[in-house]
């Protein structure tokens, strides 16, 4: 039996029809009301009560409902929850309607098509991105809608355009007409925090229907406004899936804002390969906008730069770090004005404090065109505009051509000025429905307007005073609503006291009465006449006034574009400046030198302590691979992530923490840093670390950088050593860019006498009293060892544990010993040199003799766990078992018993030596 709802509940259902991937806000009088399966979502969302209401079937409907004034809160939890918000509005008068009010959508809110400030984050972009396909072409659009914003990029290949994606941290992702499911997986994967779906069938099912005339009408103005967008792109360069894209984009926004989005810049284009490209582990290792752990800007490079003035340097120079460039001519511009902002500290700081007084002229340019501007903006637009003067002046007297030439041409919009300046108060109202927003003498009709309300308050106060004195009721006072309008009020205490037959009684209260006199009446309607005017046409004059402005779109964003990029080249004086960095040198051999590097977050941390400055020297030849050992907690990792921060912060176009750095300009920055799984992918730390480093070895050039950390340490000794050496091969036969390699396999270094390109570098440390003390200093050759017992001693591992691991790490020490002096002893003589050089000679037969020895040594009895070692009387003990093996005689067995028995930790060096010699002659007058 089908269920026959009310026609307000019928008219629900078919509006939501339309719009089923979105909560409906449906207007009825203060709220906005759901209803069945969003009101059930909703209030648990949104924590608010839900109720049912009758709506024509047998059983009551799920209801709830949110109040119209405040529904802005509401809308910004769902979205920020993934959700979208379909507002439906009432778009006729009531008091016109037959039957039902006719209601339509005016706006789908979405993620990425967010407008209102509240909803905004000031110093971050809110993309939507757009991908579509075309024949054997991918194509990509990015679009600020707050900002106006485009851009746009492709490649034959989506994985390109999907780690294309990754820093635009985009809110939304719209994936037009022939991606798969799969595909929508793999733009996931390298955006998680995005949504995604498929939106050419939703353009479809949304589409209002429309007349054939407005059909026509609608495609030729669709076309124009892709033409429109496509304009600053070369023909030639337009190809089917950047054009598909474009239109994705244009029809997406036409179906969910409804209304002109004039604003929108025409779409740059760009290509991958002009910009620094970083894949996205690499920029998440080197933490460019956010902390690996905490995710936050606090302790990234972003966070460290950042000191810009205004929301749209803000904006910038975060571009500017996730893109670096690889023109050096571009670098050497941006450089040329921080250097020149270096040299005039003055009018740099003055010139900050100027910006301070600019708001986001981008973001306020965009709600004039958009239409949600509001008096406050405008008052915001209008304080901007008068900085400018003064900030074209400032740069009039700084030298320098890319300053002069660029950035000090910047349009005042005198006319604009002049405009705002006449025409809207200092502190107007939020609502452009409340009044209260011209100034006198702005319209002639709304001067007699506001002088005829102000009259009629003026006479409202005159008279309670003269009533008073009439009737002698001191508390008479004369008030106002909007239900009954203006009257005179008598508490019940005084109406003894009123005689007076012109009070006519309005309406009756629990302790007063209330009342209206015919002169009260007469003014109240000139009054109440004069504020409904007053009210409609100021409305009307800001409607006006926001076309007036909008008028001077292009400008505004030209002009918001420059001051970005002061703002940003300030920040970077100004840091350069506090933390004494120094302007980089680019060439064209292939040289990198960096004298004196810092990590410029690490030091920032530090504060006042004293970071350990370190060079760093490759060429491309002996110093093409750095392989650098030393103990865990030395620094190694920050030494590699400071190079490719240094040439990260060059190619942006800012100074360096460094003393000196000459430069080549890098296409590629690849870096293994780290340990991380993948659960969600099924990828174990092992695996994600394969796929990077395969990323690295197969994706870098000649002219890339390379940071790999601790290759193979998740799997086998032996398999991860093979590996290492394998991928440290690889570079240097196939690859050839310059490489960090940071191992803890001590053999590798032995690679050095093999590989012409490969020069071992090391961090420096000393031991005092059994403690490891970290010199943080990178030096010439290999380290001795790794340290890692003493680094868990300063981790505060529990003692005993500390003690068994160097019991068992002696163990393994001399059992490594005596099976190098057995294998010598079996050979047909005695070989030249030790063991240890020829594995360092040949890490290949090494590596395959100590696989012999283990399968050897498998058939005898493994190392002793802390419980067997307490059975000491049924078992065979580390020191029997090794004078078993060299079939010892008796004065030698207590040799090695007297050595068991010595606590070498607790003796002296010197005592540990003289002990030594002493028992050197016990064994030498044994064999006499």
């Amino acid at each position: 039996m089908t269920t026959t709802y009310t026609p307000m509940i019928q008219q629900y259902l078919g509006v939501k029809a339309d719009y089923p991937d979105a909560f409906l806000f449906f207007r009825l009088g203060d709220f906005y009301e759901m209803f069945f399966e969003d009101a059930v979502l909703a209030s648990r969302e949104l924590e608010i009560t839900l109720t049912k209401r009758a709506g024509g079937g047998e059983d009551k409907i799920p209801m709830c409902g949110v109040p119209y004034h405040s529904a802005s809160q509401y809308i910004r939890k769902l979205i920020e929850k993934g959700y979208k918000v379909a507002i439906c509005e009432q778009v006729e008068d009531p008091k016109e309607a037959k039957g039902v009010v006719r209601r339509e959508v005016v706006q789908v809110i979405t993620p990425g098509t967010l407008m209102e400030d509240s909803m905004l984050k000031d110093r971050e972009n809110n993309f939507i991105l757009f991908l579509a396909k075309h024949e054997d072409r991918f194509a990509l659009v990015a679009c600020d809608l707050s900002t106006g914003e485009v851009s746009a990029t492709q490649a034959s290949e989506l994985q390109t355009l999907a780690e294309e994606a990754q820093p635009y941290n985009a809110a939304e992702i719209v994936l037009g007409e022939g991606f798969s499911t799969a595909d929508q997986q793999q733009v996931k994967s390298y955006c998680p925090q995005s949504s995604v779906g498929f939106t050419a069938e939703r353009g479809q099912r949304h589409a209002i229907p429309i007349s054939k005339t407005d059909e026509v009408t609608s495609q030729k103005e669709a076309e124009g406004q892709v033409e429109n967008l496509l304009s600053a792109i070369p023909k030639q360069q337009q190809t089917g899936a950047i054009i598909q894209c474009v239109q994705l984009l244009q029809s997406y926004l036409e179906d969910t804002q409804k209304r002109s989005v004039g604003h929108l810049q025409p779409v740059q284009l760009y290509q991958t390969h002009s910009f620094l490209h970083l894949d996205p582990s690499s920029r998440r290792n080197l933490e460019l906008t956010e902390t690996i752990r905490a995710q936050s800007k606090k302790g990234s490079l972003l966070w460290l730069l950042d000191e810009t003035s205004t929301a749209m340097g803000g904006r910038l120079i975060k571009k500017w770090i996730q893109r670096p460039l690889m023109d050096q001519k571009l670098i050497d511009e941006r450089l040329d004005a921080v250097q020149l902002f270096l040299d005039h500290a003055l009018e740099r700081e003055e010139l900050m404090q100027l910006l301070d007084e600019v708001y986001d002229l981008e973001r306020l340019a965009g709600r004039v065109s958009y239409g949600n501007v509001n008096p406050r903006d405008v008052v915001q637009l209008r304080r901007s505009l008068k900085a400018v003067p003064e900030i074209t002046a400032l740069l009039n007297q700084l030298p320098g051509s890319y300053i002069q030439e660029k950035l000090s041409k910047l349009d005042p919009c005198t006319e604009l000025l002049e405009l705002l300046e006449g025409s809207v108060l200092d502190e107007p109202p939020i609502s452009v429905k409340d009044g209260g927003i011209f100034k006198q003498g702005y319209h002639e009709e709304l001067d007699r307007l506001l002088e005829a309300s102000r009259n009629g308050k003026q006479w409202i106060a005159d008279l309670e005073a003269t009533e008073r004195e009439k009737t002698g009721i001191k508390s008479l006072k004369v008030g106002f609503n909007k239900v009954f309008g203006y009257y005179i009020e008598i508490t019940r205490a005084n109406l003894h006291a009123l005689h007076d037959e012109r009070y006519e009684r309005k309406q009756t209260l629990a302790n007063a009465e209330r009342y209206i006199t015919p002169e009260l009446k007469e003014k109240e309607a000139l009054i109440l006449e004069a504020n409904d005017r007053l009210m409609v046409l100021e409305y009307e004059l800001f409607v006006e006034l926001r076309l007036k402005i909008n008028q001077y779109l292009l400008r505004l964003q030209a002009l918001a574009e420059g001051i970005a990029q002061l703002d940003v080249l300030g920040s970077f004086a100004r840091v350069s400046e506090k933390f004494q960095y120094t302007r980089p040198h680019f060439n064209s051999d292939r040289l990198l030198s960096i004298e004196d590097g810092r990590h410029p977050v690490v030091e920032k941390v530090l504060g006042e302590s004293t970071f350990v400055a370190n060079d760093v020297r490759m060429d491309t030849e002996a110093r093409q691979i750095l392989l650098l050992t030393g103990p865990n907690m030395a620094g190694k990792s920050t030494y590699m992530r400071q190079t490719a921060l240094i040439v990260v912060m060059a190619q942006i176009g800012c100074f360096v923490s460094a003393k000196r750095a000459k430069l080549p300009v890098f296409d590629q920055i690849f870096t293994r840093i780290g340990a991380a799984d993948d659960l969600v992918g099924g990828q174990s730390t092992f695996m994600v670390e394969m796929m990077e480093t395969k990323r690295a070895i197969t994706k870098a050039t000649a002219d890339s950088l390379i940071l790999l950390d601790e290759i193979g340490r998740g799997t086998s000794t032996y398999d991860g050593m093979s590996l290492a050496q394998a991928v440290v091969e690889y570079i240097q036969e196939h690859v050839q860019a310059k490489t960090l390699f940071s191992t803890h396999y001590h053999e590798l270094t032995g690679l050095e006498q093999q590989l012409a390109g490969l020069t071992n570098i090391h961090v420096a440390c000393s031991e005092r009293e059994g403690r490891v003390i970290f010199l943080h200093k990178v030096r010439e050759g290999k380290a001795d060892r790794s340290y890692g017992i003493h680094v868990a001693q300063l981790a505060e591992m529990p003692s005993t544990v500390i003690r068994r691991a160097q019991e068992i790490l002696s163990v393994l020490e001399g059992q490594n010993q005596v099976a190098s002096s057995l294998d010598e002893r079996t050979d047909q003589g005695w070989e030249s040199g030790s063991s240890s050089e020829n594995e360092v000679r040949n890490p290949e037969k090494a590596m395959q003799s100590s696989q012999e020895k283990q399968k050897q040594s498998s058939q005898e009895k493994p190392l002793q766990t802390t419980q067997e070692k307490q059975k000491q009387s049924s078992e065979i003990t580390a020191v029997e078992q090794m004078q078993f093996q060299f079939g010892l005689e008796g004065e030698e067995q207590q040799v090695l018993s007297q050595l068991k028995e010595t606590n070498l930790l607790t003796m002296t060096p010197l005592a540990a030596l003289n002990l030594l010699y002493e028992l050197q002659e016990q064994l030498k007058s044994s064999k006499k």
